[in-house]
């Protein structure tokens, strides 16, 4: 895990983007209270995550179960969510469900059946975002738009899953208006799922926009962002 260079104040930096968070949340007319930061704590250290903790973040997103299960334990003290933004391994199910809070990036349907086993057993249930490829890139995960209604009609079956809405991550672009459409796109999967009315299935949460990103997203629909390098500054990895 990386540490911080000493000209990075985490603290500075995550009042601005709860700032940046705000201002965007009133533009679309909506309060910023409607939007999540997920702090995205990859990489990042015990004393690094409880400054940002200290100063406002209230969930934390690892990408690694790996890597989540080792920090864990060390800041068990701090009142926040634990959400698994990454790609989950199958094999990866039990502990996934053990350490995390929110599933951010569900994709596959013997995935789901192993996390609801595994909640089951802890007697607990877990709210799943389902991760759709809105960007259509092989190099990324999720379901096609046209199969996302599908799917989660079937993960909607299990009983220790809740599902609660979309994630995405648009295909990476310095322009942060290159990523508007496809923000758009998730939130009218999300707002044609919902019509639907289907049973235990809610659209009401968005996950989409990074660092470079998030206002445009929130500008969209937005109800959670996932930022990493506006508030630990860039990644230096070991």
């Amino acid at each position: 895990m990386e540490s911080a260079p000493p000209s990075i104040d985490v603290a500075t930096n995550l009042r601005r983007v709860l700032d940046s968070i705000e201002r965007s949340a009133q533009k679309a007319g909506r309060p910023g209270s409607a939007v999540t930061l997920v702090a995205v704590s990859k990489t990042i250290g015990e004393e690094l995550i409880r400054q940002a903790v200290a100063a406002g973040a209230m969930a934390l997103g690892e990408n690694k179960v790996q890597e989540a299960s080792s920090k864990r334990p060390l800041l068990i003290d701090l009142p926040v969510q634990w959400h698994l933004i990454g790609s989950l391994q199958k094999n990866k199910a039990n502990r996934a469900a053990e350490i995390f809070d929110w599933i951010e990036s569900l994709n596959d349907l013997d995935l789901a059946a192993r996390l609801d086993r595994a909640c089951e057993r802890l007697d607990k249930r877990m709210p799943v975002l389902i991760q759709v490829n809105v960007g259509r890139e092989a190099s990324k995960s999720g379901i096609a738009e046209e199969e996302v209604a599908d799917f989660a009609g079937r993960v909607s079956a299990f009983k220790h899953l809740e599902v609660r809405g979309l994630m995405a991550i648009p295909p990476y672009s310095e322009d942060a208006e290159e990523s508007r459409p496809h923000f758009i796109r998730l939130r009218e999967i999300a707002e044609r799922i919902e019509s639907q009315r289907l049973t235990g299935i809610s659209m009401k949460d968005l996950s989409m926009g990074m660092s470079h990103d998030f206002s445009v997203a929130i500008e969209e629909g937005a109800t959670l962002v996932r930022v990493g390098t506006a508030i630990f500054g860039p990644r230096h990895y070991m």
